[in-house]
């Protein structure tokens, strides 16, 4: 994991393609502050339009240590870690660099581990869904994933509607 006080965040990339360091946000993230500001800045700077970078992806780890010091229910934790991963694979995004690889992938299985103590009580749809698709994520199954973070369930019954018609 990418130390807090290491100088390479300020030339880590976002999701706009340009230099995002998302320290302050984290650091919000993790004392509760304004919870709906700092979702709509990671959402904005670490995925924007389907594009991820280093960033986005040196802020997972933090991310989950994170949540798993205050767990709260919170579907962004889930949903943004699932989109990115998924984004990593498609276009021209970077990999995860060398040296954040094996913490990286470590804390989507963490993630993966937290949802499943989180499944049993959790009761909002958004939740439900975005935890399903990190699980799925860990377990390999990004195509289930991708379904679960992209369609709620009156999209695919419409779509399964249409296929029925034809």
């Amino acid at each position: 994991m990418l130390n807090m006080g290491d100088q390479r965040w300020e030339e880590l990339l976002g999701g706009y393609r340009v230099p995002y360091d998302p320290r302050p946000a984290l650091a919000n993230f993790q004392s509760g502050a304004n919870d709906a500001m700092v979702w709509k800045e990671l959402w904005n700077e670490l995925h924007h339009q389907g594009d991820v970078g280093e960033a986005s992806y040196a802020a997972v780890p933090h991310l989950v240590s994170i949540y798993r010091d205050r767990p709260s229910g919170n579907w962004n934790v889930y949903a943004i870690v699932g989109i990115m991963e998924l984004a990593r694979k498609r276009g021209s995004h970077p990999d995860v660099p060398t040296w954040l690889d094996s913490s990286y992938f470590a804390a989507i299985q963490e993630l993966a581990s937290l949802g499943l103590q989180e499944l049993r009580r959790a009761q909002d749809t958004e939740l439900l869904r975005a935890i399903l698709s990190i699980i799925a994520i860990a377990k390999g199954l990004r195509t289930h994933a991708k379904f679960l973070l992209e369609y709620s369930e009156d999209e695919l019954l419409e779509r399964e509607g249409d296929s029925s018609n034809r």
